[in-house]
């Protein structure tokens, strides 16, 4: 394993532009898929056709305000900022599933209610995991391959989260946290068989989670066999289904979607990619993949020319909660994972998600304009296995 050379002096440059590109093509093929999917819903529900568009246009706002402001705070300034926000994290997820604070829709308690204003606290903590990861793994370097003291605290902390989020309950969202530890983790260096083994040991849990629950035995069920129930449990991902299936290689054209009339449940939401599908076909699914592609490989790219480890780590962090979460979501709108509630990055309406994104993207884009010339050793093993200065996290 080659050891870093000599210093390199760090000059600021301008943000990545396909990052940017990225993050504003996903957040503008959302503007148009929320309208044309949630048009038919808004005007029965509130009489007005851009009901949601609008609400949209807000949040996407306040998005763009979140990511600026974070482009233009040095990325270091986040390391400690990440306890006191992984702690508002931890007391808002339980502060939700306290009845009178956390407002209950669909059957699941996942929402504070603000005034006219409404947050899911578990969209901080994916954020707020990723710092504290981060901040951790860049204060421990070689421990991070040892079980108890390298390995245990962070996943202690996301275990709890999970629990948390699991209560509301939001299982999506709880997989989307573990699939961000362990690529942090991964990425600063853990032995694989140690990830391993924590695989395995969490295997059993997880399983007693899904089937202790008998609305997520019904939907393990309707991911086995949909047709089996199709007006019950099978009725959602039929109706995804159709309406992928329906889209072929163009799609029935922009706004032309026949299942958005009362057919597809969620289809602004959870399902909008089942929209997109059906609309714009392979060229619009193409498309939108080739966007994620591009904001996780230069979020990747941005932690191979970090100039520090807690650089590197925090954008891998944040290019694996976009991956996680948009794999997850196209996996169950293609019916190749079981139903769960988790929106499409940047595309999806809502606001908290959007907000948090934006803002995990500003902190990228802030790390890119300090990226150095990339070296041809591993660099995360080489941080891994580098001293660094910083105290104890």
């Amino acid at each position: 394993m080659t050891r870093p050379g000599p210093p390199q002096e760090i000059r600021r440059g301008p943000p990545d532009g396909w990052l940017v590109a990225s993050v504003l093509g996903l957040c503008g093929v959302g503007l148009v898929m929320v309208y044309s999917s949630s048009s038919v819903v808004a005007f029965e529900r509130f009489g007005d056709a851009a009901y949601f568009l609008k609400r949209q246009l807000v949040w996407l706002a306040l998005g763009c305000a979140c990511m600026t402001l974070t482009s233009r705070v040095h990325y270091t300034a986040w390391r400690g900022l990440a306890p006191p926000l992984l702690a508002a994290s931890l007391a808002l997820l339980g502060a939700v599933l306290v009845p009178g604070v956390g407002e209950v829709a669909g059957g699941a308690r996942r929402w504070i209610v603000v005034g006219p204003v409404s947050f899911q606290p578990v969209e901080l903590a994916k954020f707020s995991l990723v710092l504290y990861l981060a901040h951790f793994l860049a204060n421990r370097r070689n421990q991070v391959r040892h079980l108890v003291r390298g390995l245990l605290p962070p996943l202690t902390f996301t275990g709890v989260l999970a629990a948390l989020v699991l209560r509301q309950p939001d299982l999506g969202s709880a997989v989307v946290l573990a699939a961000i530890a362990g690529a942090v983790l991964f990425c600063g260096g853990a032995r694989l068989h140690h990830l391993a083994g924590v695989v395995l040991v969490a295997t059993p849990v997880a399983a007693w989670a899904v089937l202790a629950e008998a609305y997520r035995r019904e939907r393990i069920l309707a991911f086995l066999d949909p047709w089996r129930d199709v007006l019950g449990s099978g009725f959602h991902i039929i109706q995804s289904l159709v309406a992928v299936a329906s889209g072929g290689l163009a799609g029935v054209g922009l706004g032309q979607s026949r299942q958005k009339f009362f057919y597809l449940p969620e289809g602004h939401t959870d399902f909008i990619f089942a929209i997109l599908a059906e609309e714009l076909g392979v060229v619009g699914v193409v498309l939108v993949v080739g966007l994620y592609a591009v904001f996780v490989a230069r979020t990747y790219r941005a932690a191979l020319r970090a100039p520090d480890r807690y650089g590197a780590l925090l954008a891998a962090g944040f290019g694996a909660w976009v991956a996680a979460q948009a794999v997850l979501n196209m996996g169950v709108v293609t019916g190749m994972l079981p139903v769960t509630g988790v929106p499409l990055p940047f595309v999806s309406f809502g606001g908290s998600s959007l907000v948090a994104l934006m803002a995990a993207s500003g902190v990228c884009l802030n790390l890119s304009q300090y990226a150095r010339a990339p070296r041809e050793a591993d660099v995360f093993a080489d941080w891994t296995a580098s001293p660094e200065p910083g105290g104890a996290g």
